[in-house]
């Protein structure tokens, strides 16, 4: 099949790319603008585009499919030629779900964990030799893709991201998979620009359950009482399956699962990792994995990139990076940390970089999620706001939405970096978290900084 990408530079377009280009397709793109690590992956398969732009001329009678990126708008010139031909045109999702109709899908849906669960999912199939399509939000160790489709797999996994569609379709993604086993790690309001009341947000994973098929599974965290609540009404499936948080212990830094034969030592922690954990041991279960080779295998999980994903690490301190960006997931990093290491000073850096954290109408929903951190800092740009189209923040209404003392606010990158580094590190970590990049900050490279400061 001949395959055109429009922005084909997308995280997960490009992946999709990789994939079918592997899979024997003949594929090519276009994008306006490719970054790292996109555009050297694209160049090594050979996909990247001869040059930055739309080019009408690239759609052809001789194209099978044009799968539409959400970064294409509706007068994008390409996608106006698809039209005028006639010719097959996808969204990301509904081309991954052509690909897996067949299949018994498996959809991790929620307003956090997604990665997490399906990370792990990934992992101990992969461990039990089962084979299986995927597709993640995150680069994940022993996975050089973030997206696998191969005709012989029975079962497909899909981390099932709530936002839109496309520029053509506004159904959320996850509404276009058509789970046969669906998971919902909780419900926090995200994603304002689209969703703009709490109800409406609500209503989207409603639909996404009830798309379940009779025969078809919902497993869903039972400590989220939205979730709860959506739950008990759900009519599509009668088999609903709740999870919690599993009896463990943290000893000496390290959690273990105390599973009723034996205690299972875990390389993650943190009470949302311990529930995303039991979440995907549901999953496993319908897919046929027995708890034993469930917890044999989660044990050697390391977690998923940008996912309180450790950066360096000394005898006393340890720098995290952790994608939190919504209220509830912010909280619970913070805890997690603060839970695992409680001896230790705890630093936290967030970033405002997402629409609904820039938008000074939804800034009060983070109230006291930062009441954990002995230092709390916030960060957010200037020029994010000036992209995105909103209104400037006023620094100290930003500090007096998080309704805790002696938070900082940093608007200059380079100011929030030489800070960051003035600090004494011994006997204290630092959590930076963003969906973002603090304006060019290379927080590996800080972390790096910091490690060797606190071993002076």
């Amino acid at each position: 099949m001949n395959i055109h990408f429009i922005a084909i530079g997308g995280s997960a377009m490009h992946n999709l790319a990789i994939a079918l280009h592997r899979k024997g397709y003949r594929v090519t793109g276009s994008d306006d603008e490719i970054f790292n690590p996109a555009k050297s992956r694209l160049e090594k398969e050979g996909l990247l585009p001869p040059a930055e732009g739309w080019f009408p001329e690239n759609i052809t009678c001789q194209l099978d499919a044009v799968v539409l990126g959400m970064h294409a708008r509706k007068d994008n010139p390409e996608l106006q030629r698809a039209v005028e031909l006639g010719l097959k045109i996808y969204s990301y999702p509904e081309f991954l779900y052509e690909q897996s109709k067949n299949k018994l899908r498996v959809v991790i849906g929620g307003s956090h964990g997604k990665t997490s669960i399906t990370a792990m999912i990934l992992h101990v199939l992969k461990e039990q030799g089962v084979e299986y399509d995927y597709m993640v939000g995150a680069q994940l160790d022993g996975f050089d893709v973030m997206v696998e489709l191969t005709e012989t797999a029975p079962v497909m996994i899909i981390e099932g991201d709530e936002y839109l569609t496309s520029a053509l379709d506004l159904r959320p993604k996850f509404h276009v998979y058509k789970p046969d086993i669906a998971v919902i790690s909780g419900i926090a309001w995200d994603h304002m620009n689209v969703f703009p009341t709490f109800e409406n947000y609500v209503e989207q994973f409603r639909i996404f359950a009830e798309l379940l098929p009779p025969d078809g599974s919902l497993i869903y965290c039972s400590e989220d009482a939205e979730v709860v609540k959506l739950a008990e009404n759900v009519k599509a499936t009668e088999l609903k399956i709740p999870y919690g948080i599993p009896p463990h212990s943290v000893v000496d830094g390290i959690t273990y699962l105390e599973t009723g034969e034996s205690e299972v030592p875990l390389q993650i922690f943190g009470k949302h990792n311990l529930m995303n954990v039991e979440a995907a041991r549901n999953v496993c279960n319908r897919l046929n994995v027995s708890d034993s080779n469930f917890y044999k295998a989660i044990s050697t999980y390391k977690g998923a990139n940008n996912r309180l994903e450790k950066l360096a690490e000394t005898g006393s301190t340890t720098v995290f990076r952790d994608f939190a960006h919504a209220p509830s997931k912010l909280k619970a990093t913070i805890n997690a940390v603060k839970e695992q290491f409680p001896n230790r000073l705890l630093v936290a850096c967030f970033e405002l970089h997402t629409y609904s954290s820039l938008n000074e109408a939804f800034l009060h929903q983070y109230a006291h999620c930062m009441d954990e951190a002995d230092v709390a800092i916030v960060y957010f740009s200037p020029h994010a706001l000036e992209l995105k189209k909103l209104p400037m923040l006023d620094a100290q209404k930003v500090a007096a939405a998080f309704e805790k003392q002696d938070l900082y606010v940093f608007t200059d990158s380079q100011a929030l970096e030489k800070e960051l580094l003035s600090n004494q590190w011994a006997n204290a970590n630092l959590l930076m978290m963003s969906s973002g990049n603090y304006d060019g900050i290379d927080v590996k490279a800080l972390a790096g900084k910091i490690a060797e400061k606190a071993t002076n």
